[in-house]
């Protein structure tokens, strides 16, 4: 099977694809082949542009790991946990290029980037864990917490509300919509007026402004996912 994640770097910038040839579920692979790619760009310095397969973004963990046997479900939400801590501490810009659907995982990584961009389309985009049987995991709500305008966080969150383009960008799911023909280039013409931002003053703000939600997310992942049965499981 190829790789489900592909990476190009091009004039300091990264990009990172998502393309399962389905519906870019978070399976444990395409999580650890992610992390890899951050790794990569990371070694480059560059910016990252991350985006998915026409029509979706990604359609969130793969519930049947999540249904499955506690040791892999706690690694699955691990991976997840951890990809969308280190992209809120990534060193350089994180530019999502959100190609269509984006629920409920899909949507923590929307809410991790630095700058998102959206295509216009009949695409929905939400934090959707209540209506599918799911908890939302302490993680995702200390995410949400910090991405989601204030007046929507519980209407997102506990009602598992779905939002189309346009109303992500009033919920703070995403900054920007445009024609899906337009996506690719104005997601690589934020990245390129981002290559010239100061790195160190990028990285060493970005921690500040992120302190406390950092904090919560890796008090998280280590007290909720330690061991056993995740608590994202409950009913």
């Amino acid at each position: 099977m190829a790789d489900p994640v592909t990476t190009r770097h091009a004039e300091g910038i990264s990009t990172i694809t998502m393309d399962d040839g389905k519906v870019n579920v978070f399976s444990i692979p395409l999580l650890r082949s992610l992390h890899a790619a951050f790794d990569e760009a990371e070694q480059q310095e560059s910016v990252v542009v991350l985006t998915g397969r026409p029509g979706y973004f990604s359609a969130g963990f793969d519930l049947n790991v999540l249904r499955g046997g506690a040791e892999d479900s706690v690694t699955l939400l691990r991976l997840g946990a951890t990809l969308a801590e280190r992209m809120l501490a990534f060193p350089a810009p994180v530019v999502a290029a959100c190609t269509g659907h984006a629920f409920p995982a899909g949507a923590f990584l929307l809410m991790a980037s630095d700058a998102r961009i959206g295509a216009a389309g009949p695409y929905k985009l939400g934090l959707n864990e209540v209506r599918i049987g799911l908890t939302l995991p302490w993680f995702a709500i200390a995410l949400a917490r910090h991405r989601l305008t204030p007046s929507f966080f519980d209407r997102a969150t506990v009602t598992g509300t779905l939002f189309d383009p346009h109303g992500a960008v009033e919920a703070g799911l995403l900054d920007t919509v445009v024609a899906p023909e337009d996506l690719a280039d104005v997601a690589r013409s934020t990245a390129r007026e981002l290559v010239d931002v100061d790195r160190r003053a990028h990285a060493a703000t970005k921690l500040r402004v992120r302190q406390r939600v950092l904090t919560e997310l890796r008090e998280a992942i280590e007290g909720e996912l330690r061991t056993g049965h995740p608590a994202s499981m409950d009913a």
